[in-house]
């Protein structure tokens, strides 16, 4: 009978922990989107455009993986806009391309997403807008921040819970 006060009471401070810190902000508030825009349809400009995403993540992802939250992600990005265009505009002309590129972070709208389960609901998010170009082409868009795009396919993430590390310590289950 104690083991279920103890867990009902950690339920219950769980709730009121959530209602306290995680209500706040809205979901569309929580993220930092990137949207890279092809000059054109045409395959090389599509394919370029991928080059300069690569570049792009090589550039910011050092960055965003120091930022703690929303807020420092957009200021450590509205810092790095003359570089992101400088990355883009070295990677075009490496390819051959003569048109540059332009860089600004904006509120924009964005049509329902799902990244690696993650969905993000269809609204206005702040993003980093990259135009190749005249940017009229199709466009490729993720998450900065957090970094859902930014990762890569070798890094291991392991999440804890220090209140399930508890329960389990109380029942005598140590891992």
């Amino acid at each position: 009978m104690r083991k279920l006060v103890v867990i009902l009471l950690l339920a219950a401070a769980v709730g009121l922990v959530a209602l306290a810190f995680g209500g706040g902000e809205e979901p569309a508030q929580s993220y930092l989107r990137i949207h890279i825009r092809a000059n054109s349809n045409g395959a090389d400009d599509q394919a370029v455009k991928y080059a300069v995403r690569d570049g792009i993540v090589a550039y910011l992802a050092p960055v965003i993986a120091e930022c703690g939250s929303k807020r420092e992600a957009l200021a450590a990005v509205r810092a790095r806009t003359a570089g992101i265009e400088q990355a883009a505009a070295r990677i075009l002309r490496e390819e051959g391309y003569s048109y540059g590129a332009r860089a600004e972070v904006r509120r924009e709208q964005f049509p329902t997403r799902v990244y690696d389960g993650v969905t993000l609901a269809a609204g206005e998010y702040d993003a980093l807008i990259v135009e190749l170009g005249t940017g009229e082409g199709d466009n490729w868009w993720c998450v900065v921040y957090p970094p859902l795009c930014f990762t890569g396919g070798n890094v291991d993430v392991a999440y804890r819970s220090r209140i399930y590390e508890i329960i389990r310590s109380f029942f005598g289950q140590e891992e």
